[in-house]
């Protein structure tokens, strides 16, 4: 079996900096977009969130049934991410069961020696399935860079753009 434990840390750090980001933010940040029909803050962030019950309802649906609400029904009768339209101050908890459930189903396809459903045909990981955290990080980098760049054209000083990339120390330790 492949050692993820580096993986595992990586991970776990990655969401550790989505809090970090999460607790800087002020009330007035989630609404901040580039003026020119881009995402909002809050949109990035319901996206990152998203990613994860979105991407397990595809690889895994018995980890994704936690994060979702089978009292409310898309529009193709599907049960909707428990998160779908919570105020700002929740997503971390969004992040927090998203990113427990991508773990427990990533160990449980390999204890079982299984890849993932792939019921879309999108290639989900075919080679290991610890390649959807790979992904899950790389994803949520790309959507914290046009937030850090939202906050700065939103009126952040520099000095507050500083004390947000603090959360280098993270991947520091």
């Amino acid at each position: 079996m492949t050692d993820l434990t580096l993986l595992h840390e990586s991970f776990r750090r990655n969401g550790r900096v989505n809090e970090f980001l999460l607790a800087a933010l002020s009330d007035a940040d989630f609404g901040l977009s580039d003026g020119r029909g881009g995402w909002t803050v809050g949109r990035h962030l319901r996206h990152m969130a998203g990613f994860r019950v979105g991407w397990l309802w595809n690889l895994s649906r018995v980890h994704a049934e936690p994060l979702l609400d089978p009292t409310q029904k898309d529009e193709d009768g599907d049960p909707l991410w428990r998160w779908h339209d919570c105020p700002p101050g929740e997503l971390a908890a969004a992040f927090k069961a998203g990113d427990e459930a991508a773990l427990k189903a990533v160990q449980s396809a390999l204890d079982e020696g299984r890849a993932f459903d792939d019921p879309w045909q999108e290639g989900a990981y075919g080679s290991n399935p610890a390649h959807f955290l790979q992904h899950t990080i790389v994803h949520d980098s790309h959507h914290r860079g046009q937030i850090m760049t939202l906050l700065r054209a939103g009126g952040r000083t520099p000095e507050e753009m500083d004390a947000l990339d603090n959360h280098w120390a993270i991947w520091r330790e």
